[in-house]
């Protein structure tokens, strides 16, 4: 190895976070360049830029290293209805994975309870099935606030958000009663441990 040229750096290991690239920003790909082209075009299509700004700005495009510099290519433009109608996608795309989490829960109340009718002997009528209609209830309700003509996505979100949060004051208030618990234990034990000592 010649002495002018720096020493190898092992591989950064795997989950470690990278160095940003000399320009700031992450390195951009030829995907990601090709993206900020077919935006810069829609635009002046708009009428947003001229011909000759559009020319100048896919060339630096084309020239960008970093996503950084990609970025400011179409900074001073309003969000392309590509680009918007992608972002309502993978929002949508993530409420429903939400939903379908946070109800599934329905569904296995559903579950245990049919086995325990089963399990008595299959007599009388099929009661678990209002559970089952609770959580099919559900899901259509929020797959029509998603989905439906007038999906209402921020909605959906706030009782997302509002129904997680219930359930972290619950568990809250459940480890400040532990909480208590443990010092009370501990008070006792303590006062035990004088006792014997005494």
């Amino acid at each position: 190895m010649s002495e002018d040229q720096p020493p190898l750096q092992p591989p950064a290991p795997t989950g470690a976070a990278r160095a940003p690239a000399p320009g700031g920003g992450m390195r951009a790909s030829d995907a990601d360049r090709e993206r900020v082209v077919s935006e810069l075009e829609e635009h002046a299509a708009e009428g947003r830029i001229d011909t000759d700004e559009l020319e100048d700005r896919i060339e630096r495009a084309y020239a960008a290293r970093t996503t950084q510099e990609l970025d400011e290519l179409s900074r001073d433009l309003p969000q392309s209805r590509a680009l918007a109608a992608l972002t309502q996608r993978a929002r949508r795309r993530h409420l429903g994975r939400r939903v379908i989490q946070e109800t599934g829960g329905s569904l296995g109340a559903f579950v245990v309870c049919a086995g325990i009718w089963l399990a008595a002997g299959v007599t009388g009528a099929f009661w678990p099935i209002w559970i089952l209609a609770l959580f099919v209830l559900s899901l259509v309700r929020n797959g029509w606030l998603l989905f439906g003509p007038a999906a209402d996505l921020d909605a959906v979100e706030a009782q997302l958000d509002a129904r997680r949060d219930r359930h972290g004051s619950h568990r809250a208030r459940h480890d400040a009663h532990q909480a208590r618990r443990d010092a009370r234990r501990a008070e006792i034990d303590r006062r035990h441990s004088e006792r014997r000592g005494d």
